[in-house]
């Protein structure tokens, strides 16, 4: 038991309703999904306690997964839907380093979530690819990036890719808890997670569909979560990069 494994028995019922207005939202729009509410609020709840951990989030997944991998660290990493203001005492340091430069990036940067998608690493990947194995692409790379209470995403419509599966045999041999995202088969992939999001769909490209608003609601919901309490009294922050 890592950090608490406190999303153990939560579900929907446990969230806030703040956070629950995003599931309502994704099921009014997507009443298919419906039928995997309660594995995606389990997901939420994993990735949940390994941020407030000061873990991070490694994801992964070939071709068009592969472009959701991207696209979900780009979400996580800086502003979705709510501002994301620098804390007051690192803007101000900001400024201490460089009164020009620091005072425009007190007003520019963005909190973000620590994601790392596996699969824009080009060099290491093609290195690894040509000299060792192409199924261990992702593996290698969650074992030098991953760390205790981390979590992997794994992306596969089919859940049996094999370069999906070698990296959860890692992260399952490094206390990294695992999320994986299929569709409604599962495969392999939702046999070795610690909570597999199914989408009931199996052809792969209504399984893709069905998958970015899956991780659009689980983005909406870490910012909410992390984020939207503190946008008040860190909006101070932006007035010390303001001109006097």
């Amino acid at each position: 038991m890592l950090y608490g494994e406190n999303y153990m028995g939560k579900t929907y019922g446990a969230l806030s309703p703040a956070l629950k207005k995003h599931v309502d939202t994704l099921i009014t729009r997507y009443p298919i999904l419906a039928a995997v509410r309660e594995d995606l609020v389990k997901a939420f709840y994993i990735m949940e306690e390994s941020y407030s951990n000061d873990g991070k989030l490694l994801i992964a997944g070939n071709g068009g997964s592969a472009a959701d991998s991207e696209h979900i660290a780009g979400e996580l990493m800086k502003s979705f839907k709510l501002p994301r203001p620098v804390p007051l005492e690192f803007a101000e340091k900001l400024v201490e380093a460089d009164s020009v430069r620091g005072a425009e990036l007190a007003q520019k940067l963005e909190r973000g979530l620590m994601a790392i998608p596996l699969v824009a690493q080009e060099a290491l990947t093609t290195a690894y690819l040509n000299d060792v194995d192409g199924f261990g692409v992702f593996a290698q790379q969650l074992y030098g990036y991953g760390r205790p209470g981390d979590v992997f995403l794994g992306i596969s419509t089919s859940g049996n890719s094999e370069n999906i599966i070698n990296a959860v045999t890692v992260a399952r041999a490094s206390d990294i808890k695992v999320i994986g995202l299929t569709g409604a088969d599962g495969g392999e992939l939702a046999n070795m997670a610690d909570v597999a999001v199914r989408v009931p769909e199996r052809e792969t490209f209504k399984v893709q569909e069905l998958h970015l608003p899956v991780y659009h609601c689980w983005c909406m919901m870490l910012e909410e979560r992390f984020f939207s309490e503190s946008i008040e009294k860190d909006q101070k922050a932006v007035i010390v990069g303001q001109p006097h």
